[in-house]
């Protein structure tokens, strides 16, 4: 049995949508598949599809076939994940430094002088230095 990996056609008339699949070379585009390992979207620009390069990876090492539509997918994640950006949307990674950077200044501790310095008192207002038996009486 020859594996291969490409593209199962998804989605509505002049909206393509496509899962990368792993199928058996023989069965039709649409057809039954092993396992889905990824999406592509060719209408939306720059980021546009998403791969578990790992899986790919798995199946390549397996003997499966690439075909070149997903051998362009695969090395433009690959090149992605290289230069630390996240390959999905759920991931917990910052998506720039700049951005870390700044939330990690506005968290830091503030100066020594600002922390060794004693909290000022405010002075008692005269509401405060009356006894309470005072205040009965009135």
């Amino acid at each position: 049995m020859s594996v291969s990996i490409r593209l199962r056609r998804e989605g509505a008339k002049n909206r393509p949508y496509y899962k990368v699949v792993v199928a058996d070379s023989h069965s039709p585009r649409d057809g039954k598949f092993i396992e889905m390992i990824g999406t592509y979207d060719p209408k939306v620009a720059g980021e546009n599809s998403t791969i578990k390069i790992d899986r790919a990876e798995h199946w390549i090492s397996r003997g499966a076939q690439a075909s070149e539509t997903v051998r362009s997918i695969l090395k433009k994640n690959r090149e992605r994940t290289a230069s630390g950006v996240p390959n999905e949307p759920g991931d917990s990674e910052p998506a720039s430094k700049p951005k870390a950077a700044r939330a990690a200044k506005s968290a830091a501790p503030m100066p020594n002088e600002a922390r060794s310095a004693p909290a000022e008192e405010s002075a008692p207002t005269a509401e405060e230095t009356s006894s309470p038996a005072e205040s009965a009486a009135e």
